[in-house]
């Protein structure tokens, strides 16, 4: 079952649309990591179930610096409030 490529797509995908319920890019990488996995079997580069975990996790853990590098908090960036939300 877990040698299926669909599968690994089909939980990538699963896990960007989680994402869009949650604020902020805690499985995007997961999501990521799943689809590029489902890909590398798909291609017959990997065929035993640690292999695939092995590969989810590397992959996972790239797309997440990739994505934290791309879209994530700025060097010396800070939220700044101009109003509290208790003002009238």
């Amino acid at each position: 079952m877990w040698r299926e490529p669909w599968l690994w797509m089909v939980l990538g995908l699963g896990l960007a649309l989680a994402e869009m319920l949650l604020p902020g890019f805690y499985l995007l990488g997961f999501a990521v990591g799943a689809v590029a996995t489902g890909a590398l079997i798909w291609a017959g580069l990997l065929t035993s179930l640690p292999a695939m975990l092995c590969a989810l996790a590397a992959l996972s853990v790239l797309a997440w610096l990739a994505l934290r590098r791309i879209a994530g908090v700025r060097r010396g960036q800070r939220k700044v409030w101009h109003r509290d939300i208790n003002d009238n």
